[in-house]
C-alpha cells in the first residue's frame, strides 16, 4: 500500500512539472540582433559595420577616429554642422574620417539616391554619406538615438568616447577628437 502511495505522487510531482505538450503549439522564436552591415555610400564605396556591445567597427576605416552623424536633409541644425564637418575633415585628414547615416524624410521613408546626390552637391558634403534603411537599425544600436543631429565619436579601437546631441561647436568637438586620438 505504502509503495502505491509514493509512487502515485512521483507521478503526479513528475506531470506536474514536465506538464503537456502539443505539436501545436506555437513555439516562440527569439530573433538574434543583426549586428553587421554592409552599407554604400553615395561614392559608391561599401562599408562593412559591426556595432556590438558600444563598440563600433567599420572594416575600411580601422585605425582611425571616426564621427558617426546621424542627420536628415530637412532637419535645419543637421545643415548648418555640414561646414563644421567639412572643416573637421581637412583638418583631420588621414585622422578622422566622419560618415553620415541619412535617416530620411519627415515621414520616415528615405531619399531617393537623386535627391540624396543633389542635396550633396548643393551642400558641397566632404564625407561619405549612406542611404539605407539599415541606418535606423544602426542608429539603435549605438545610441539609441531619438533626436538629430546626434552624432558619436568613435576611437581607433573602436570604442564610443563620446556622443553629441544638436548642434555642437567645432572647437568642443576638437578637443574631443584629439583626446580620441591621444593628442
Amino acid at each position: 500500500m505504502q509503495f502505491k502511495k509514493i509512487a502515485f505522487l512521483i507521478i503526479s510531482v513528475t506531470l506536474l512539472f514536465t506538464g503537456c505538450g502539443s505539436k501545436d503549439e506555437k513555439k516562440e522564436i527569439i530573433k538574434e540582433k543583426q549586428t553587421k552591415f554592409t552599407l554604400q555610400t553615395n561614392d559608391l564605396n561599401r562599408l562593412n559595420i559591426e556595432v556590438k556591445d558600444k563598440q563600433v567597427s567599420i572594416q575600411e576605416l580601422q585605425g582611425k577616429a571616426v564621427l558617426l552623424n546621424f542627420w536628415a536633409t530637412w532637419c535645419p541644425p543637421c545643415r548648418a554642422e555640414i561646414p563644421h564637418l567639412n572643416n573637421l575633415k581637412k583638418k583631420y585628414k588621414g585622422q578622422l574620417e566622419i560618415v553620415g547615416f541619412n535617416l530620411g524624410k519627415k515621414d520616415g521613408t528615405l531619399l531617393s539616391q537623386e535627391e540624396l546626390n543633389r542635396f550633396i552637391e548643393e551642400y558641397e558634403i566632404g564625407y561619405p554619406i549612406t542611404n539605407s534603411n539599415d541606418n535606423f537599425e544602426i542608429a539603435n544600436l549605438v545610441g539609441p538615438v531619438v533626436s538629430i543631429p546626434t552624432m558619436f565619436l568613435i576611437d581607433p579601437s573602436g570604442k564610443v568616447v563620446q556622443k553629441y546631441v544638436g548642434i555642437v561647436p567645432e572647437e568642443m568637438m576638437e578637443l574631443d577628437i584629439n583626446n580620441a586620438l591621444g593628442k
